[in-house]
């Protein structure tokens, strides 16, 4: 017999859990919002259609991809693949060859512009310390202590580490755990060359997963629920009742701060979630009368407002469009948003003189868009206290990792194996 299982949530992890599981169980999804997606997904911004935020993935985001091709994209079409660049167009400039790993890295080191040889030479010994310790780092202690301790002061850490820590973590250096930050280098720079390609989307972000997967479930049956967010999950038994309505097991892939309020049986899960803490990332975006003349499709800034510009014209053919982001944002909470709108103009400005003014602009704020990857950070249970099958799926659930796409998938797939193989053992 096959279980009654809800999900609750439809970002990227709820949908992994729910693919996961499609052949296997009577699937209900359920999602408060009007579309699937959660926080990486396309929204309607004042009339304009636009992503909530910019995603990169890379190549080793092998199980992200693997559920795109469950469900009908294809990566090679969705992605513009490339090799590891560092473009920063005030900072240091990097392209790794298509060679075999390590070379890939070590010669696109030894051409890197905008650093000295002594600060090459530096960058090189940090990185092979991490690589002989296995890419580990005990004890945990701050980004900002292990580049102190490493001597990577000066401009290694402005036009490399903080940019790479920023848009890998969204958070800020002083606080940020060296030990998710080698996790994070051991995928990328310690794997090999493929696992480092640059993966950006060239369409947006709900039809890269979401949407597709959406579509992959009805057609199997699911029950999909858009527009309705759940109020209640309650232990029933043997089983759960959500909102009322009585199933076998649950996933709970909300966001951290949606799922707590449902937790009242599991006080120890509630106490653990309440720990965490948040980063924001705004977003803006820029429409132009002609395409602007940027250094590179992915351009990064050191010493702007934003840390990376996206030509959105070259991506998915949005002409004339610049989306900038601007992560670990907190110091702009009580910024009013037409002063970052001109900041982030200005930045722009600054690389194309003739450009002239935007045509229009937006932004988006994400206030809590990740967890912030901290030294302290808790480890948590994916496994629900009270519910005989009930699990958690989420990209906060990992205690090694920062907030990614890969992370979520692969927390939903791991719920929903852990969920058959539970309920295949008790029947």
């Amino acid at each position: 017999m096959k279980p009654r299982v809800a999900i609750v949530g439809a970002g990227w992890a709820g949908l992994a859990a729910a693919v996961t599981l499609a052949e296997h169980a009577e699937l209900t999804v359920f999602e408060a919002g009007r579309e699937p997606g959660g926080r990486a997904r396309r929204i309607d911004l004042d009339g304009a259609k636009v992503d909530n935020g910019q995603h990169i993935l890379i190549g080793a985001y092998t199980e992200c991809l693997a559920m795109m091709r469950a469900v009908g994209v294809d990566p090679a079409q969705a992605f513009l693949r490339l090799p590891l660049t560092w473009q920063m167009v005030d900072g240091i400039r990097m392209r790794c060859p298509r060679l075999p790993a390590p070379w890939h890295v070590a010669l696109g080191l030894l051409g890197a512009r905008g650093l000295s040889w002594g600060e090459k030479l530096r960058l090189a010994r940090a990185l092979d310390g991490l690589k002989r310790a296995g890419w580990q780092v005990s004890p945990d202690r701050p980004v900002a202590d292990w580049l102190r301790d490493t001597d990577q002061g000066g401009a290694l850490t402005d036009s490399f580490w903080k940019p790479l820590v920023l848009s890998a973590m969204n958070t800020p250096l002083h606080r940020a755990s060296t030990a998710t930050l080698a996790r994070v280098l051991a995928d990328s720079l310690g794997s090999s060359r493929a696992a480092s390609d640059l993966l950006l989307p060239r369409i947006d972000l709900s039809e890269l997963f979401p949407l597709p997967a959406w579509r992959w479930l009805a057609e199997r049956g699911a029950k999909l629920y858009e527009g309705r967010r759940v109020r209640s999950i309650e232990p029933d038994g043997a089983g759960v009742r959500v909102d009322g309505r009585a199933f076998d097991a649950v996933v709970l892939a909300a966001a951290p701060y949606h799922a707590e309020p449902l937790l009242g049986f599991d006080p120890d899960m509630q106490r653990a979630i309440q720990s965490l803490r948040f980063e924001p990332i705004y977003t803006v975006y820029l429409r132009y009368a002609r395409v602007p003349r940027l250094p590179a499709v992915m351009t990064g800034l050191a010493g702007g407002m934003a840390h990376w510009l996206f030509e959105r014209g070259a991506l998915t053919g949005e002409q004339g469009m610049v989306a900038a982001v601007i992560s670990a944002a907190s110091n702009l909470v009580d910024w009013p948003r037409e002063a970052v709108l001109d900041k982030v103009a200005a930045d722009i400005a600054r690389l194309d003189p003739t450009l002239g003014a935007p045509l229009w602009s937006r932004l988006v704020v994400e206030k809590r868009a990740t967890f912030a990857a901290t030294v302290d950070r808790q480890q948590l249970n994916s496994r629900l206290n009270g519910i005989q099958y009930g699990y958690l799926a989420g990209d906060w659930l990992d205690p090694g990792y920062p907030a990614t796409l890969e992370g979520a998938v692969k927390s939903g797939q791991a719920a929903a194996r852990a969920l058959m193989q539970e309920w295949t053992r008790q029947q």
